[in-house]
């Protein structure tokens, strides 16, 4: 989400005659976007206010930090123009009233992420994020709608459809996220969606309708489902509001409806209060699931959540159980990729990978590296030839054009 309003901010910038810059070294003015959501982002977030006030840079801060910490950028930028996510439709006015205009140009979309809503309708005991963001405010259809006709006029071939807690999309306007898919698939053409980060108990109400969408093969076979914890002690204390039998429940559902379909979870290591059984049922979780993606991070307590007040696991207990978790999830990963060795997939070149490889999104948004010089947005086939666990390996059969094979 950060990076698709980072996107539209550049785009407004454009917009009032600055031009983008090749590097931040060279620009006149930076934005920085910010990003608070653990300990250790945040320290890279200052670090990088102080080499930009070292490098004499003028600085417009937005994203998370602008809103809950803005003391915090203003001691180390003091001269910056600080905007927080529910004052981005003011951006133009506040800079153009700081750094004045120039001629307008036109600029393409450069960025096919497309940030749907702001803010969720949760209060998770650990999350500094809803602070920065709010309560659930979503934009209207019609908007989004026809910022997606710019996206796909500027050639994207995939969007990505993202906010903080994309399944709870219109609960706010009187409508939902499968609402919103089906007005999007109605516009002809050669793309791919993906659905962003939706919480289980977001999710549910909409489970059905939402695997009724997928039957388009435009949109990838693809959920992202944090769970955060196997135990329902530790999801009562994080206030998540479902519980881990619920999140399987959802699993089951939609593998019952499309057998490959990929699921990626996250899981926060050591919460306050964690004991070794939780450990233990959270990774039991994930040999249960057999997710293809389970991110891991160890708890870390963010100012004025009600979990930075609670008894801490030790860091070295929190540290050792963040390894076993990586472990398992590593073991179960690598299993899932293996199965796919032989097979012949189609899939959608969306970037540059390492060593001369392009990555490819599979039907069910598998990555796959590929040796090849095809450019971004190109469909091809291609035979899986090995893996990691966190990709697979495979060769270039065809390029099958611009257009997604119809199953």
């Amino acid at each position: 989400m950060n990076y698709g309003e980072g996107g539209r901010l550049s785009e407004e910038m454009a917009a009032m005659g600055h031009e983008e810059a090749p590097s931040a070294g060279s620009a006149d003015i930076v934005i920085l976007n910010t990003c608070t959501v653990v300990d250790t982002t945040e320290k890279k977030m200052i670090r990088r206010m102080s080499e930009l006030r070292k490098a004499g840079k003028d600085v417009i801060v937005t994203g998370c930090m602008a809103k809950v910490q803005a003391n915090r950028v203003s001691i180390r930028l003091p001269d910056s123009l600080i905007i927080p996510p529910d004052r981005y439709s003011n951006f133009s006015s506040e800079v153009s009233e700081r750094y004045g205009t120039g001629s307008c140009s036109e600029k393409a979309h450069s960025s096919n992420i497309l940030p749907i809503s702001q803010g969720c309708l949760g209060s998770c005991t650990y999350c500094i994020t809803r602070f920065a963001r709010g309560r659930l405010s979503s934009c209207g259809p019609d908007a989004l709608l026809s910022r997606f006709r710019s996206i796909l006029d500027s050639g994207a071939k995939e969007i990505l459809i993202t906010a903080q807690d994309t399944g709870c999309y219109g609960k706010d306007i009187g409508t939902d996220l499968p609402s919103l898919l089906g007005r999007m698939l109605e516009i002809e053409g050669d793309f791919r969606l993906r659905i962003g980060m939706m919480n289980p108990n977001s999710l549910m109400p909409i489970i059905d309708s939402l695997l009724d969408i997928m039957e388009d093969p435009r949109i990838y076979r693809f959920l992202h489902v944090p769970v955060q914890s196997g135990s329902d002690d530790v999801l009562r204390r994080m206030n998540r509001l479902y519980t881990a039998e619920e999140f399987f429940g959802l699993a089951e559902k939609a593998r019952s409806r499309y057998p490959e379909i990929s699921i990626s979870t996250d899981l926060i290591s050591g919460f306050p209060g964690e004991t070794d059984d939780d450990h233990k049922k959270s990774l039991d979780l994930i040999r249960r699931l057999g997710a293809d993606t389970v991110n891991i991070t160890r708890f870390s307590p963010r100012p004025g959540t009600e979990a930075a007040s609670m008894a801490a696991v030790h860091g070295r207990v929190s540290k050792d159980r963040s390894a076993e978790l990586t472990e398992m999830k590593n073991a179960v990963e690598y299993e899932n990729n293996a199965k796919m060795v032989g097979r012949v997939e189609n899939a959608l070149i969306t970037e540059a990978g390492k060593e001369g490889t392009m990555i490819a999104r599979t039907r069910n948004y598998r990555p796959v590296a590929v040796p090849s010089r095809l450019p971004v947005g190109t469909f091809i086939e291609t035979e899986i030839t090995g893996c990691e666990p966190t990709y697979l390996i495979g060769k270039v059969m065809k390029d099958a054009g611009s257009a997604p094979r119809l199953e």
